[in-house]
């Protein structure tokens, strides 16, 4: 049983996907487009897997108890998290307002701590899971205008390697997953010069593909990984080297 936080569309949608496909129920949040969410829910079932949308904004704290709380009541038990829910809000540093700052954090970092607290009290319980948090490159080699985004992901790579040690003894286990460039409705609309540029420096000379997370994030979750955790791996095309 898994829970995979902003599952409606783009990576989180075939980490869901890739996840049912391999005979996880898996239930996943949304926090905008519901029909899109209710879309990806059937498609999954129509090819014979099991997925339930929630809908849950991962910086409240009471919606995310509420959502794990279901959780229990209805499964019983957490195999899997993947803490996939983001936001982007880009700017230069010397004119982000405070608010534009937290914000990013709150939903990224804080979103991330909220949710892996209440899938660890699962866990423990039943002394077994396995967490796997989406960061990005960008929070390990920086991006300019980014700041905010890039410290709430260069957050998520610490949280998840102090995580990994606390809850080992547990016999659960945390890894970072961080995509380089990757294909989703934010880079169809790019402008191609743009888009050329960025290729330069991607040594596969390609965009990643959602599918390119998600699978290396479903062997994470898996038995094949059981002696895997407190790692974080870049999905880049070899954009970052280290």
């Amino acid at each position: 049983m898994a829970v995979v936080t902003g599952g409606s569309r783009g990576i989180g949608r075939a980490i869901v996907k890739d996840l049912a496909q391999q005979g996880a129920t898996v239930v996943f949040t949304f926090n905008g487009n519901q029909a899109k969410a209710e879309e990806t829910v059937q498609e999954i079932i129509a090819e014979g897997g099991m997925a339930v949308a929630i809908k849950c904004d991962v910086s409240k704290e009471k919606e995310v108890k509420d959502l794990f709380k279901e959780v229990r009541t209805r499964f019983g038990k957490l195999d899997i998290l993947v803490n996939n829910a983001g936001v982007t809000n880009d700017g230069f540093v010397a004119m982000m307002s405070e608010a534009k700052f937290e914000d990013v954090v709150k939903v990224n970092l804080g979103g991330t701590f909220l949710t892996t607290r209440e899938a660890v009290k699962l866990m423990m319980k039943q002394k077994s899971g396995a967490i796997v948090n989406l960061a990005s490159t960008s929070g390990i080699s920086g991006n300019k205008a980014q700041t905010n985004y890039a410290a709430s992901k260069g957050g998520i790579i610490a949280f998840t390697k102090a995580l990994a040690q606390e809850v080992a003894e547990h016999n659960i286990r945390a890894n970072v997953v961080a995509p380089g460039f990757i294909e989703t409705d934010m880079t169809k609309g790019m402008d191609q010069g743009v888009l050329n540029k960025m290729l330069e420096l991607i040594p596969l000379r390609r965009i990643g593909k959602p599918e390119d997370i998600a699978y290396l994030t479903t062997f994470l979750c898996s038995d094949r990984a059981s002696y895997i955790t407190g790692k974080v791996y870049t999905v880049d095309g070899g954009l970052v080297n280290g």
